[in-house]
């Protein structure tokens, strides 16, 4: 299968047939740990204004995410993987909004097939790709790194890539060290800056084995992210 790395979240210069959109800090991380506590959908809000206006129909949705990394005033959950853990958000509907990972996805809404993820779920988003889609070699996909400079979403991509390619090009070990490097990473590392906390970083550099992938359901007015379990045979 073609496959094509791009880094940004502006429109992709061509529509593949698969689309993986990639947010290691922290977006998609913290859908991953969401799903992990029992959420049972994650709808993708433009900006914020649509996040609320949704939440005013939904009072029982839970508005999640940031605006240049940091929450949003009248937001119920920020952008932390650490922090979900220790929410009950079982069986709940979250709105997110962020600025790499959910602004990416909405311009490749085009693509037949549309998965999420961040590091900590990678290799088994390559894997279920790679198994359900083994039959058909032209396909292409499209691996986007959101943060348009971050070397932790493109270290990520180069080892979906690899896994896709079974090229074993690059390490998982080599993508926590690039993650926890990534300039991106810096300012939750800075004990100065009390809006970034480390706990994050250690959430975002761990490969967690969940027999889940997150897929956007893309073919209704307002997109969203479920969960979709994967085969335990699946290599």
């Amino acid at each position: 299968m073609p496959i094509q790395i791009h880094q940004g979240n502006t429109a992709p210069p061509t529509v593949a047939n698969i689309t993986i959109v990639i947010d290691v800090i922290r977006a998609f991380t913290v859908a991953h740990y969401a799903f992990l506590k029992g959420v049972k959908r994650i709808i993708l809000a433009k900006d914020v204004e649509q996040a609320f206006q949704l939440k005013m129909k939904n009072p029982d949705f839970l508005l999640a995410g940031e605006v240049n990394g940091l929450p949003i005033k009248g937001f119920d959950l920020d952008n932390s993987p650490y922090n979900m853990r220790s929410k009950n958000v079982a069986g709940k509907t979250l709105i997110q909004k962020t600025t790499n990972g959910v602004q990416a996805t909405l311009q490749c809404l085009s693509s037949d097939h549309v998965f999420v993820t961040g590091y900590t779920n990678a290799k088994t988003t390559s894997q279920f790709i790679k198994h359900k889609f083994a039959k058909d070699q032209r396909k292409s996909i499209n691996i986007f790194a959101s943060h348009p400079s971050g070397d932790d979403d493109f270290a990520c991509a180069q080892y979906i890539k690899s896994i896709l390619e079974n090229a074993n090009a690059i390490s998982s070990k080599e993508v926590a060290k690039r993650i926890q490097h990534s300039h991106v990473a810096k300012k939750f590392f800075d004990k100065s800056n009390p809006n970034f906390i480390p706990e994050d970083m250690e959430c975002c550099m761990i490969e967690l084995d969940t027999g889940f992938v997150m897929k956007v359901r893309n073919n209704d007015k307002i997109p969203m992210i479920e969960r979709v379990n994967v085969c335990k045979k699946m290599s």
